[in-house]
């Protein structure tokens, strides 16, 4: 998280969705911020990105015992221009 909240210092979450089931609970976000800061080797671009993500947690003695993380990653290096779109790959392949 330390590494995101430096590329990304002015990074706002906000939670889309919430489900709970047991000792489970999921949390569907969408990430904003500007690319400020250096992020697997890629310079600041100063891009203002939205990257969507989803998290479960398995509570227990209501502390967070287990954590999974997946999140858009593909769009996020898309965004800082690391990536081509699909929309460019489409066209490329076209374009042999």
């Amino acid at each position: 998280m330390e590494t995101y909240r430096r590329a990304f210092p002015d990074a706002e979450y906000t939670v889309e969705k919430e489900v709970a089931e047991d000792d489970f609970v999921s949390v569907r976000y969408t990430a904003r911020g500007t690319h400020e800061g250096e992020l697997m080797d890629i310079e600041p671009t100063g891009e203002r990105v939205t990257v969507s993500g989803m998290e479960m947690y398995r509570v227990e003695d209501g502390k967070i015992a287990e954590m999974w993380t997946n999140y858009d990653t593909v769009g996020l290096l898309q965004q800082l221009d690391v990536l081509p779109s699909l929309d460019a790959l489409v066209r490329e392949a076209n374009a042999d």
